[in-house]
């Protein structure tokens, strides 16, 4: 009997049998099992279409271009001479270079900070309970759909001096006292027209990320900001602002670089003119390698335009950085 008992003692303590691979296991177990039916080199083998087609595309022409600006060469034989960096000494050496430089810089920058104020206004009136929300925020987003040539044809009939709507307009309102001005043929209106026409075009993308930040916010802070009696203006610059500052700086660094690979607006609207008032890089760029065929002035300024955008980039890293170890701290 206490043999027995001895062997029996402890009845509750059961061995509990393992389960088998073939139920399942822990999640652990299964992605080993997942990734041992996919050998390591699947995801290259993936990628690589889409990698071979940016290098051919896109990675291929930017560093011949960028070759090209240390050569003399010319479109219509295709001889090309080593001359290291004569060609960028004698664009750097080039009042007309730099008059192209600023002229872009106030392109890019009226137009991408008009572009983004215009988005930050709209997005935060659309952030809040209102009529028709919907229908707007899609009427809003028709601009950025149209192409670039598109908005240039538009446009350059609203600022048409002979039959455009726009001096249509100041004709009616000035009773025939003023039959408006040649908008695109005026050295300084000039900018201003095509500056109002690239903003009107590219305002609706950055408005939707913006918009898209702005309800990611968690009701909690517009729930505090309440309590602390931030409301209107103040409850926008000092608390919503703020919580989404990443996504307002990458908004416009993106604005930025697109704006200064903006080309058809300014070629379609004035080409360049009047008098390279509105040349930007990339026009000029265009212009020396099309209508002078010289590749090796093209490439000059395009290892210029490249220096620029880095700069560009580097700022913008250098901010958000920054930024970032503050909000740390």
């Amino acid at each position: 009997m206490t043999a027995y008992n001895s062997m029996t003692a402890e009845p509750s303590q059961k061995t509990v049998p393992r389960r088998s691979g073939r139920s399942g296991g822990t999640s652990a177990d299964k992605k080993r099992r997942r990734a041992a039916l996919y050998p390591r080199w699947v995801p290259y083998v993936t990628a690589a279409p889409a990698l071979l087609l940016f290098v051919g595309v896109v990675g291929y022409p930017f560093v011949q271009s960028l070759v090209y600006g240390f050569q003399r060469r010319s479109l219509l034989n295709g001889v090309a001479t080593f001359i290291g960096f004569d060609n960028i000494s004698r664009l750097l050496s080039q009042q007309m270079f730099w008059n192209v430089v600023w002229q872009t810089i106030v392109f890019v920058g009226c137009s991408s900070g008009g572009a983004f104020l215009l988005a930050l206004f709209l997005a935060l009136a659309l952030n809040t309970r209102m009529r028709g929300r919907g229908i707007l925020r899609t009427a809003f987003l028709f601009p950025w759909i149209l192409p670039g040539v598109v908005v240039s044809f538009l446009w350059s009939w609203i600022f048409d001096a002979h039959y455009g709507i726009l001096n249509g307009l100041i004709d009616i309102v000035s009773g025939g006292a003023s039959q408006g001005l040649n908008w695109l043929g005026t050295p300084g209106v000039a900018m201003m027209a095509i500056i109002v026409a690239r903003a009107w075009n590219t305002f609706g993308w950055i408005m939707i990320l913006i918009l898209a930040a702005l309800q990611g916010i968690p009701s909690e802070t517009h729930d505090a900001a309440a309590v602390d009696g931030a409301y209107g203006l103040k409850k926008q610059l000092f608390v919503i602002l703020p919580q989404i500052r990443p996504a307002l700086v990458l908004a416009l660094l993106l604005e930025i670089i697109h704006g200064f690979q903006q080309f058809d607006i300014p070629w379609v609207m004035t080409s360049g003119g009047p008098i390279g008032s509105t040349t930007t890089l990339s026009v000029d760029l265009y212009k020396a390698a099309f209508t002078n065929y010289d590749l090796g002035s093209a490439g000059a300024i395009g290892i210029a335009w490249t220096v620029i955008m880095a700069i560009i980039v580097v700022i913008f890293m250098i901010y958000t950085m920054h930024q970032e170890k503050g909000a740390k701290r």
